[in-house]
């Protein structure tokens, strides 16, 4: 599931406490006739109630995977803790760990937090390395997941392999080529080319549309291509001085500097209402993006978005599903956690939504649904897709990594975007909230 970009780490940590105070014993649910699991396949007697605490729009419940599963356990219920925003999600989630209390059965964890995960709260999750295949995932996926004495804690689900979703009905109207191919060759390679495209846009663009939703996208998906972040393999913090975060910045800030952003905030209500609208005509897309397009653009956006190569390869967002200690019915939700990351279910959830999975075994297999292919113009979506994931660089993530993301993309991005402010300065006000968050 998706990377989050989202406010400042001090906004983030008040949210966290708020949502403690008002239900810190809410996530892990009991029946008051469950007994305790009994095996690591999860055979409870009784009835047992796990939750499922995810953020966004994993594609669990759409494609029908709770329900497949309990009609396999009938004894198990299962219900999803669903947070809409991620920058409260995992504030949230580290506060009930570190309580002891609180958290759900099986929690999601994010790509942009899961070297914090396994740097800090190790001991608050289950080892789930211990009785699966781990051939079952991409190697590099189970390496993100796994603390330096080997204990896994998250096990894959999607990863978010790049292209660019755009309306081809506004490409048009604007007086552009709307095959994917001539679009993703106009852009190919560079970002700074994408832009010039948006520029173009922007001469006939629709009335009431923009190229782009914002430019703190296109900072998300240059970033994801860069093999550089903010860390080096040391664990050193270097955003200052990456080659990556710098190429990525100069990309957002030709699209910031100019009229061609919508200006929106990503996963924001006025950023689902554009999806809704037609206000812009592309958004960066990984995989993951597409479920969400159909969710909020939907029946007005079949057949009018179409899906092509990205400037770069890129990976921006992915996920895992761990156990927390905390949780009541830890064989159960092992059992579950095992089960809906496993390559056959990966396969579903691409099918419903897009998502690209982190199981090799489900590559030869995949098929988006006929209403995802028909919804995005026949596009061949896995082609695109596995295309990306083949060549997207090795990078190294590290614990703040996530905060430092939030403070460009929501700080430093958003002075020069919507308020109007000169890059050196957006540059300035990011550098002093990173400071912040990594207390120097």
């Amino acid at each position: 599931m998706r990377t989050s970009t989202r406010r400042s780490h001090r906004l983030m940590a008040l949210a966290a406490v708020a949502a403690l105070t008002t239900g810190v014993l809410a996530g892990c649910s009991s029946d008051s006739n469950d007994t305790s699991s009994n095996s690591s396949g999860g055979t409870s007697k009784g009835k047992t109630t796990l939750t499922v605490g995810t953020f966004g729009v994993f594609g669990y419940k759409q494609a029908g995977l709770y329900d497949e599963y309990m009609k396999l356990h009938p004894n198990i219920t299962i219900k999803e803790d669903v947070t809409t925003r991620t920058d409260v999600y995992w504030p949230k989630v580290l506060t009930r760990l570190q309580a002891g209390a609180g958290t759900d059965d099986i929690q999601a964890i994010e790509v942009g937090n899961i070297t914090e995960a396994v740097q800090t709260q190790a001991d608050k999750f289950v080892d789930l390395g211990k009785d699966v295949d781990k051939t079952q995932w991409l190697s590099w996926k189970n390496a993100q997941a796994t603390t330096k004495d080997g204990k896994q804690i998250g096990l894959g689900t999607d990863t978010g392999p790049m292209a660019i979703c755009y309306r081809k009905d506004l490409f048009k109207k604007a007086g552009l080529p709307t095959d994917r191919t001539q679009l993703a060759n106009l852009w190919k390679g560079d970002w700074s080319k994408y832009a010039d495209v948006g520029k173009d846009y922007m001469k006939k663009a629709p009335k009431g549309t923009k190229f782009v939703d914002s430019a703190s996208s296109v900072y998300n998906a240059a970033i994801g291509g860069e093999s550089q972040r903010y860390y080096d393999k040391d664990g050193n913090v270097i955003w200052d001085k990456s080659t990556g975060v710098k190429a990525a910045w100069n990309a957002a800030m030709d699209v910031a500097t100019s009229n061609m952003s919508a200006k929106l905030k990503q996963f924001d209500p006025t950023w689902d209402q554009g999806f809704a609208n037609a206000s812009f005509a592309t958004v960066a897309c990984p995989a993951w993006m597409m479920g969400y397009i159909q969710e909020k653009a939907g029946d007005s956006g079949k057949g009018n978005w179409d899906v092509a190569a990205a400037p770069t390869a890129a990976n921006w967002g992915g996920s895992f599903l761990g156990v927390p200690t905390a949780s009541k019915h830890q064989a159960d939700a092992v059992a579950l956690a095992k089960w809906l990351t496993a390559p056959e279910q990966q396969e579903k959830v691409f099918a419903k939504q897009a998502s690209f999975p982190s199981t090799p075994a489900a590559y030869p297999n995949l098929k988006p649904a006929a209403a995802t292919t028909a919804y995005f113009s026949n596009a061949p979506i896995t082609q695109i897709f596995s295309d990306s994931a083949k060549t997207i660089p090795v990078q190294t993530f590290g614990i703040k990594d996530q905060p430092i993301g939030t403070a460009i993309t929501d700080v430093g991005i958003l002075q020069v975007e919507q308020k109007g402010k000169t890059p050196a300065q957006g540059w300035s006000a990011a550098t002093k909230e990173i400071k912040d968050v990594l207390g120097q």
